[in-house]
This record gives C-alpha cells, structure tokens and sequence, in this order.
C-alpha cells in the first residue's frame, strides 16, 4: 500500500511522520493510495480542503481528535485496509461583500455568519427564494453539514445529524429575537440565502471552515454534492458511531 504521510507541524505529529516513513516508505503524493494525516481535527480538513479523491486516514497526534483514528505504529497497512469509509459533501458558498466582489469558498464543517461588531446582527433568510424569516436578530446564525454537527453547531446548541440523512442544521448564534429561536433542520437540496439588514451599523462577516469573509451584505448555501471527500476510520469507530455516541454522553 502507498501510503502519503502529511503532520499537523507539532513536535508529535512530525516524530510520529518520520517513524512512520521510515516504517512504510513515503510515497509521492501523486502516486499514493491513501493519504495518512497526523495531527488533529484542523489538519484533516486541511487535508480534506486540498486533496479531493484520495481517501484519508487520520492519526490524532493533536489536542482535538473527532475525525482522527487512534495513533498506533504498528500494522498501519491493515488498519487501513480494515478501515470504514465515510463520504462527505461540501457546503458552497457565495458571498457578496460592500465593496461589490463575490466570494466563493467551500466547508466541509459549517459555513457561519457572525456579528463584527458590538451590535447583533440583523439577517434575513431565504430558503430556495422564498423569504422563511424577515429578521433575526442575533450574535450569527451557522449551516452544519451532517458531518461537522458535532462542531461549531453543537456547541451553540444545534443538533447533532446522523450521516446519510441528507439534511443540513440551521443553527442560531445567540439569538435574541425571536427569542431563544434555535434554528431549522433543512434539505440538502436546499439554497439557504442570508441578506444583512443595516450592514453598516451592523456589520457581518462570513466563515467557511476558517476562511473568513468581511463586510458582507449577502450569503448564499448549499451542499456541493458533486465534491466527495473520503475519510477511513477503525473498524467500530467510524464517524456514524461517534456521532451516535455523542448524543449520549
């Protein structure tokens, strides 16, 4: 099996790449078979934003490990061979910004909007061109895919969506009218539309897995399923598994 090892950068996640090449042999990324990311859950989707096609096998030599495998030198070309594979489907996004550019990014996680100032932000929502709510006022409101529910969205209290489900969160930040509002679970064929009311006096920005947008004025969503990025995990401990078990916690 060629196997592509790519480290987070710290001290572990380099030792662990150095031993690990040195024990199966690195090999080009354009010849490999499977990529191996060692870090945590930043280095997989950074591994995921840059290589589409190629299934990745995540060791958790960081601080947060929800996508990753437990590390382990040994036997690593059967672990993978063993290995679940989950398929995932990006979030699209389009931004228009004030200065008059678009934007476009893609999140495997969740796409948000937050407030960037010290007002709450005013938005809008559309689903499909059909106006869903004419103003929410809150502190941001977040679209999860299936796959990063357990993330941003369920530490602002959004539900966790079990994979396979087609469905995307819609998730508010803070909300403070309509009070407590907590958001709207919704197709993953739908186009979810945000527009800022009072842009200037309440300024918006927009984030794509870390890629943050400035000043925007509009945000449009939806699922890019002709994008699949392919993750591998131990036998029992797949990503459906964990979304079950953090429900129970």
């Amino acid at each position: 099996m060629k196997m592509h090892f790519i480290s987070s950068g710290t001290e572990a996640a380099v030792t662990a790449a150095e031993t690990l090449s040195e024990l199966y042999g690195q090999a080009p990324l354009r010849e490999a078979e499977v990529i191996v990311a060692l870090g945590g859950d930043g280095l997989m989707l950074h591994v995921m934003h840059q290589n589409r096609g190629l299934p990745v096998y995540g060791m958790n030599r960081g601080t947060v490990g929800f996508l990753m495998n437990t590390y382990s030198e040994a036997d690593l070309p059967e672990r993978i061979a063993e290995a679940e594979e989950t398929v995932t489907n990006p979030l699209a996004m389009t931004a228009g910004t004030t200065d008059g550019h678009e934007h476009c990014a893609l999140a495997i996680n969740e796409v948000s909007l937050l407030r960037a100032g010290p007002q709450a932000a005013r938005l809008r929502i559309s689903v499909n061109g059909r106006v869903r709510m004419e103003e929410l006022v809150c502190d941001g409101a977040l679209l999860s895919t299936p796959a990063g529910s357990t993330a941003y969205n369920y530490s602002a209290n959004g539900p966790i969506l079990p994979l396979g489900t087609d469905v995307l969160a819609l998730t508010a930040i803070a909300a403070f009218r309509p009070r407590r509002w907590r958001g709207a679970i919704l197709p993953n064929s739908a186009t979810l539309r945000f527009d800022v009311l009072e842009p200037d006096k309440r300024p918006v920005m927009a984030d794509a897995d870390s890629r943050g947008v400035d000043s925007v004025l509009w945000v449009e969503i939806r699922s890019e399923t002709s994008i699949s990025h392919r993750l591998l995990f131990d036998p029992g401990h797949g990503l459906e598994e964990r979304l079950m078990r953090e429900q129970f916690v």
